[in-house]
């Protein structure tokens, strides 16, 4: 019973890791738009490979950072420049790129796994948004660093990471041509949310000094 319930942790926190817009789920929308469900389904399943990966990583990074707490405080400095390039960046630069972009045509399946690994390979953020994660289940005592705990939260959150991306390739399959799929409206949507979250983060900072 506690494995399944750190299992549902890993879950959910995953979920919701993954679910706002972002490289990795526009990215499977656009296949699944443009080339089809199964080819989405691949590359979902080409970034699972990898966030099983990372998030056992952040988990021994976490172990570490319960040890140096003092890290913490850099790491949030560091969050916080981050999402303020990416905020800029959304809102101000990729608006205005051209409407119209030359894709390569790849046709085949494995093709779009190796690239759902590339692209979630350079996709760091899943490290540091677990890591937090896992210091603060850990000090509510809901999971341990034991391998057994840390094995069903990983595989936990590589199942939400998969859920979302399925539910991005079913919601954009059904909305197909809707204006808000747009992507100068998809900039919008992710530089507001990073956005937010930065001014969250410098709310954070400046409450502990």
């Amino acid at each position: 019973m506690e494995i399944t319930f750190i299992f549902f942790l890993g879950l959910f926190f995953a979920l919701i890791g993954v679910v706002p817009p972002g490289l990795l789920n526009m990215t499977v929308a656009k296949i699944s738009l443009k080339e089809g469900y199964v080819r989405g389904i691949m590359f979902a399943l080409g970034v699972c490979v990898v966030v099983l990966i990372q998030t056992y990583l952040a988990a021994i990074f976490a172990r570490y950072l319960t040890k140096h707490p003092e890290i913490v405080a850099i790491l949030r400095i560091v969050a916080l420049v981050i999402f303020i390039l990416i905020t800029v960046y959304f809102l101000g630069i990729a608006k205005s790129t051209p409407k119209e972009q030359i894709d390569p045509k790849i046709k085949s399946k494995h093709s779009r796994f190796f690239q759902g690994l590339f692209l979630s390979s350079i996709n760091v953020f899943p490290i540091p948004y677990q890591a937090y994660m896992t210091i603060t289940l850990a000090s509510y005592g809901w999971i341990t660093f034991e391998q057994i705990s840390v094995l069903a939260y990983v595989i936990g959150a590589a199942t939400g990471t998969f859920v979302a991306l399925y539910m991005y390739v079913f919601f954009f399959n059904k909305v197909k041509g809707k204006r808000f799929t747009t992507q100068k409206n998809m900039n919008r949507i992710i530089g507001g949310i990073t956005g937010v979250v930065s001014i969250i983060t410098l709310f954070n900072i400046i409450k502990d000094f």
